[in-house]
């Protein structure tokens, strides 16, 4: 992936946006080709020296049988949101402005194992349900559904897990531009209701000078 320097984060803020994954897309090269699913998520920081992400297929999904060639990749993406020169006062100063695209996302390698394992799926899926449901005022729980429609659930998934080698993380804020134009993206954005992506420009903003 393209990182421009003021665009990259730090060894420990990429690893922050990883453990943040909730969903991504799984990419395997397969002898007949380049295959993606789109899957949720859940990092395991005993999956390896860098932790990995686990997640599950449908069975029929044959992505799990067909091997990948090489290592395995997961694109994840954080707050993305389009960008109006309208809201740079440089607009205003000379006019040398255009559209761009403000976002955040992740590149994730890493050796793909399957887990055709019914216990290794039902952890996981009860783990998933947790990060999911343990905010609301009455979290569902897979225990909540009759046994035999759980079982059944079970063995129609097949667990994937990514063992994380290397990761990229790219996430382009605005940070190019002067503080009195971040200052209009950020109000921009907020008058437009984009509360995640007002709040993230702020957060990798450069510092003030």
């Amino acid at each position: 992936m393209y990182i421009p320097a003021h665009f990259g984060l730090e060894d420990e803020q990429a690893t922050q946006f990883v453990e943040s994954i909730r969903a991504g897309d799984l990419v395997t090269m397969t002898n007949s080709g380049l295959v993606a699913t789109f899957l949720p998520l859940l990092f395991d920081p005993n999956g390896g020296p860098r932790g990995s992400l686990c997640g599950h297929v449908a069975r029929p999904n044959d992505q799990w049988q067909r091997g990948p060639l090489d290592e395995a990749m997961v694109i994840a993406h954080g707050p993305n949101v389009y960008v109006s020169p309208s809201w740079y006062p440089s607009k205003r100063e000379h006019g040398r402005v255009v559209p761009t695209w403000n976002y955040a996302t992740a590149h994730v390698y890493g050796e793909l194992r399957i887990h055709d394992d019914v216990e290794w799926v039902d952890c996981l899926v009860r783990r998933l349900t947790d990060v999911h449901e343990s905010a609301r005022a009455e979290p569902w729980s897979v225990d909540d559904a009759p046994d035999s429609f759980v079982e059944g659930q079970l063995r129609a998934i097949v667990g994937v897990e990514v063992v994380i080698s290397r990761v990229e993380v790219k996430v382009k804020m605005s940070q190019n531009r002067p503080e009195a134009d971040i200052d209009g993206v950020i109000r921009g954005l907020v008058e437009q209701g984009e509360q995640a992506a007002s709040q993230t420009v702020g957060r990798f903003r450069p510092p003030r000078t």
